[in-house]
């Protein structure tokens, strides 16, 4: 997945607006000009396509923690200069403020089934036996996940209702 990819999608799953997004980016210390957002949201086929940074990303999913959480106490992390796909889904997961069981409903949500210890290799650090590196697909599923619960909520109710449905016919009831 690609930096802008996640912007991209980021961007629609919160409904933000341009200027929504250029305040986001400097809370977490990057300042840019609208047309280059609009060129960064852009897809790689189109004409004046930016890419995004990973340093770029970096303090826009810090800006995100700040504009969600709040700011903390000291100085503010300085953003990262190289980020994988394991930092963008905890940096996620301190925005949205989710604990284990929050991610396991988001992914089931958009039919990716993880156990808890599968998705908490992906929390550990580098060094650590069971580190796993997070892959394209699973950062997809949870971004998906992330769209069904909070821009679409009609779709939520309606996977839940039919998976009651199905586990009641299932029994025969």
């Amino acid at each position: 997945m690609t930096n802008n990819d996640v912007l991209r999608r980021i961007r629609y799953i919160l409904d933000y607006d341009d200027e929504k997004m250029l305040i986001i980016s400097s809370l977490g210390g990057k300042t840019i000009s609208v047309d280059d957002l609009i060129k960064k949201l852009k897809k790689s086929t189109e004409s004046d396509f930016l890419n995004c940074s990973d340093s770029y990303l970096a303090a826009f999913l810090n800006g995100l923690i700040i504009e969600k959480r709040g700011k903390k106490e000291g100085l503010q992390p300085l953003p990262e200069k190289k980020l994988n796909n394991n930092m963008i889904f905890t940096k996620l997961k301190i925005a949205f403020h989710l604990k284990s069981d929050d991610i396991l409903e988001i992914l089931s949500l958009a039919d990716f089934e993880l156990s808890s210890h599968e998705l908490s290799s992906f929390f550990r650090k580098r060094t650590h036996k069971n580190y796993r590196e997070c892959k394209d697909q699973v950062l997809r599923y949870f971004l998906k996940g992330l769209q069904l619960k909070y821009r679409n909520p009609d779709a939520k109710m309606d996977k839940l209702k039919n998976s009651v449905w199905k586990s009641l016919s299932a029994q025969g009831k």
